[in-house]
């Protein structure tokens, strides 16, 4: 399976967010993962639908929007309408409104044409994601706990990956995508990949290495 690499602009120079973007791109990355923080689900707020609009037309990379938000299914109209090519929303988001907010925010993903993906933080096991994995394109581990770039990668998710995996061959999607973000460096992908993950999002990695493709090719492995 090829290792897809997804530079996280939360890393990124804000001021030249377009030029961050065309980096990616021309480094060789594969997607372009957008961390959206609102303040509430986690401390810090990033950005919103309207970042998204603004890189769409600079790079024909599929734009990986994570949103990290209470009530998410209210946001998805605009980061679909923006250009988002996959949304990713938190179980547990979703698991404190109701039992089926989860299945109906990925169903209203999907409404718009867009991929859709179930998150899960450190603490979460991944049985939690079990019951809407036929549901989902993606799905996300978190191997730090959302809200700062720059944490030190939790091996212990390492094990939900190889969960994950192996449910999705038993049912027959072999090549589905498991992300993981969180930590990521040319010491931890390695790990990643090894227990079932095939997106790696890599931030400061990348955008803080002298030479952004051979970081991409040295994260791909």
């Amino acid at each position: 399976m090829r290792i897809k690499i997804a530079p996280s602009i939360l890393s990124a120079d804000f001021s030249a967010m377009g030029a961050a973007v065309k980096r990616c791109e021309a480094g060789g990355a594969d997607l372009v993962h957008c961390d959206v923080m609102d303040g509430s689900f986690v401390g810090p707020i990033t950005f919103g639908g309207q970042m998204v609009k603004s890189i769409r037309p600079l790079t024909k990379l599929p734009l990986d929007v994570h949103l990290m938000i209470e009530h998410p299914k209210t946001q998805i109209k605009f980061f679909a309408e923006a250009g988002a090519d996959i949304i990713t929303v938190h179980y547990e988001a979703c698991a404190g409104i109701s039992e089926s907010y989860l299945e109906e925010t990925l169903a209203l993903i999907r409404s718009y044409g867009v991929k859709c993906g179930a998150v899960i933080n450190p603490d979460v096991p991944a049985e939690k994601l079990f019951p809407v994995l036929p549901l989902c394109d993606m799905v996300l581990v978190m191997s730090v706990f959302p809200g700062y770039g720059g944490q030190k990668f939790i091996p212990e998710v390492l094990p939900k990956i190889s969960a994950l995996r192996a449910l999705a061959e038993l049912a027959g999607r072999p090549d589905m995508d498991i992300e993981i973000d969180g930590g990521i460096n040319a010491q931890t992908a390695p790990l990643a990949v090894a227990a079932g993950a095939n997106v790696l999002v890599a931030g400061s990695a990348l955008f803080g290495a002298p030479d952004f493709a051979a970081a991409v090719k040295e994260l791909r492995g």
